[in-house]
């Protein structure tokens, strides 16, 4: 077993027992007494991780510190420990994204076959991530013009009218448009339209058709 496992919970005594369990298993670990600790040590999400956190926490509680973590950007995947059973809580929890819900005490089976499963997501998360990163750096590489081309074919303008809305002719749109399959490195519309979802082009572009 590998990876890095991030334990959020104001019992010192859990927290010091979890971390024993889990380095015996193998894993790296770090453990924060409050969510805020975590916050403020913003954990790396270079190697395979997760975040196993207790829902009934001071200050900030689990399903808050799981809202700020997403509105930060993280891909961590979060398992939530609780010794209540909360099936509000669950719920809200796993709409929100939450990758499990596991029960105190938690048999040590199960909660490996959870942080596998969070790490399994979190390799998927990452690698969509860089995906889309590298997407977005090639579209930071279009020209203005070349951008303004792109978001009218994606949206499914034909040459003559983006011509007329640019002040241009169909032959200029038409070089504008193959530099920007070029710069974007794809062949077909179909491709172009397909990497516009990924990065929420085509979406914002129908809006304001």
């Amino acid at each position: 077993m590998s990876g890095f496992v991030h334990v959020v919970d104001d019992d010192a005594s859990f927290l010091a027992a979890i971390e024993r369990r889990l380095k015996h298993a193998g894993y790296e670990v770090a453990t924060y007494p409050s969510a805020l600790h975590l916050l403020v040590n913003l954990p790396a999400e270079s190697v395979p991780s997760c975040i196993l956190l207790d829902v009934r926490i001071p200050d900030l509680d689990g399903p808050g510190l799981q809202k700020r973590l997403a509105e930060l950007g993280s891909t961590l995947p979060i398992i939530f420990l609780t010794g209540y059973h909360d099936i509000p809580a669950t719920v809200k929890a796993i709409k929100a994204g939450a990758d499990d819900f596991l029960t105190k005490p938690v048999a040590s089976d199960d909660l490996f076959r959870a942080i596998e499963k969070a790490f399994a997501h979190h390799r998927t998360l990452r690698d969509l991530k860089d995906k889309l990163d590298s997407v977005r750096a090639h579209v930071g590489r279009l020209t203005p013009r070349e951008r303004e081309v792109f978001e009218l074919v994606v949206r499914g303008d034909p040459n003559k009218q983006i011509a007329r809305a640019l002040g241009c002719t169909t032959r200029t749109v038409k070089a504008h448009r193959h530099r920007v399959m070029e710069k974007l490195q794809v062949e077909t519309l179909a491709e172009l339209v397909s990497l516009a979802e990924r990065i929420g082009l085509e979406s914002a572009a129908r809006q304001t058709k």
